[in-house]
């Protein structure tokens, strides 16, 4: 049976068509359908990843995070660990590099993947200063830059936020925090405890449980021994929010191999989210101007005919452009389960600020026969709350109580006190009318007491009730001065003359 040419449109452009020959094989036809539904599938991908990065940056641009924790990925590692290496390989671009401490300021990587673009922007921010970058190789300089200005020309480190972003068809959608290595001991001109001002200032990142850890460890190393791990296993001791990076895979002893293979496949230092390993620049590639693009492709070469490696390869645990992908999908998950959390905290604090700016009132109009207005509404305001406070029917908090409910207290307490002060002299009185009645009665009928020695009596009681009375007194007009006050406050704390004229007036 002869089959004729049938045309296959690709679903990613209607005007594209692919001619194929169906004369017994369908296997172009079927690869070429299944490339279209791979670039839908992409096209629908980014179109859920790029808004959810987008949201956390620009809640982070707004200075959200002072107040509220966002997700993210903090990347930290000890000096010399690859960390500059692994987010190189990730950008696509250069980053500072050299001995000691090079990151002295949290770098914002801000990755953004173009989609029908082929042009590379890039842009650096810091405090008011914005830098916008046309070629690549510019970017490492205008780094080192921001980070003199921000933490002087010396080796000490600061806590503000250097934010570079990159725009490029070659980067996937991805914002990392690039962190300050772990350092033990001062060299130079350091601060001589510039070791707990780096572990400060990375825990303020890792220890918040929005925070995917991102911890960089030479596959020459000990991984038990690494401070980073360590200090990622102190905040997430159950390793939930934890991805380790195994950097340097060519600097491993022979015969060693299948220990970083162990690592990796998580049976080392158990991981909930598991291990990658990455081969980047070294130093020598830096010399030899080994371009990025080319470090790929030697990367993928070098595990795919590694012995004990390519195994890590297939199984995708392995490689730059790999854990790119493990990333991005990662932060994703991340930010989609913090979402709701974030939604109701930022909804509770914009309720308490706006319940703030709403007893500030609103702004004093320009107009001069506003202000009359203005003023005569605040004053209006202000004897409505004293009328209220006067009738017992103000309004108050849960945990606030009504003027006259404390005078009330207070006049209970008074009553209280006569009441024991009369038991302590009833037997006292109680002699003296009788001393009357024996002595001094005159002419007075029985039961009535002459009018003078009545005086004498209470004349003794109210001057053993004086000084409680005056005590009293104070107290109850204390309480009515601070009522009074608070209703002052509340009207015209923005406005220190009306506040001042009616305090005066509740001291009279």
């Amino acid at each position: 049976m002869v089959l004729s040419e049938v045309e296959i449109t690709k679903p990613d452009s209607a005007s594209a068509t692919t001619r194929v020959l169906l004369n017994g094989d369908i296997s172009m036809a079927v690869e070429t359908q299944a490339l279209g539904a791979e670039n839908n599938l992409c096209s629908m991908y980014e179109e859920k990843v790029r808004p959810c990065i987008d949201l956390i940056d620009s809640l982070r641009a707004l200075g959200v995070e002072q107040d509220l924790a966002l997700p993210a990925i903090a990347v930290i590692g000890d000096q010399s660990s690859g960390k500059s290496s692994v987010l190189e390989a990730l950008s696509g671009v250069a980053l500072p590099r050299g001995t000691g401490i090079v990151t002295r300021c949290p770098l914002v990587l801000k990755l953004k993947k173009l989609v029908n673009e082929d042009e590379w922007r890039g842009k650096v921010s810091y405090q008011d200063i914005e830098m916008e970058i046309s070629d690549a190789s510019e970017v490492e300089k205008e780094v080192s830059k921001a980070q003199n200005v921000i933490a002087g020309e010396g080796m000490g480190i600061s806590h503000e936020l250097i934010s570079l972003e990159i725009s490029s068809p070659h980067v996937p959608d991805l914002t990392l925090i690039d962190l300050p290595g772990i350092t033990r001991v001062a060299v130079g001109n350091q601060p001589a405890d510039i070791g707990r001002q780096i572990k400060a200032l990375i825990k303020k990142y890792i220890n918040k449980q929005e925070t995917i850890n991102l911890v960089v460890v030479p596959s020459n190393v000990d991984i038990a021994t690494t401070e980073a791990l360590s200090m990622a296993q102190e905040v997430d001791p159950e390793g939930d929010r934890t991805i380790g990076i195994l950097t340097k895979p060519d600097l491993v002893d022979r015969g060693t191999e299948d220990k970083v293979v162990d690592v990796v496949r998580n049976l080392v230092c158990h991981l909930k989210k598991g291990y990658m390993i990455v081969k980047c620049r070294g130093q020598q590639d830096i010399q030899d101007r080994l371009s990025l693009a080319e470090a790929l492709q030697r990367e993928k070469a070098f595990f795919e005919d590694h012995p004990h490696f390519r195994n890590l390869l297939e199984e995708g645990r392995a490689t730059v452009p790999c854990l790119a992908e493990r990333l991005t999908t990662e932060l994703i998950i991340h930010i989609s389960k913090s979402l709701p959390l974030l939604e109701n905290q930022i909804k509770e604090s914009h309720q308490k600020i706006t319940e703030e700016l709403q007893k500030y009132g609103v702004d004093i109009p320009e107009e001069e026969n506003e202000k009359m207005f203005f003023l005569i509404d605040k004053i209006n305001a202000f004897n409505q709350d004293i009328l209220a406070l006067i009738q017992g029917e103000e309004i108050v908090g849960e945990e606030d109580t009504r003027l006259f409910t404390k005078l009330r207290k207070e006049f209970c307490k008074w009553s209280v006190l006569i009441e024991e002060n009369f038991q302590k002299s009833y037997e006292i009185i109680s002699r003296q009318v009788w001393k009357f009645e024996c002595q001094f009665r005159g002419r007075e009928l029985p039961g009535f007491v002459n009018y003078k020695t009545f005086e004498t009596i209470v004349k003794q009681q109210i001057r053993t009730l004086e000084e409680p009375a005056v005590d009293m007194l104070h107290k109850v007009t204390d309480i009515v001065r601070m009522a009074f006050s608070d209703v002052s406050i509340k009207n015209f704390e923005e406005f220190f003359n009306l506040h001042r004229t009616a305090k005066e007036l509740g001291d009279t």
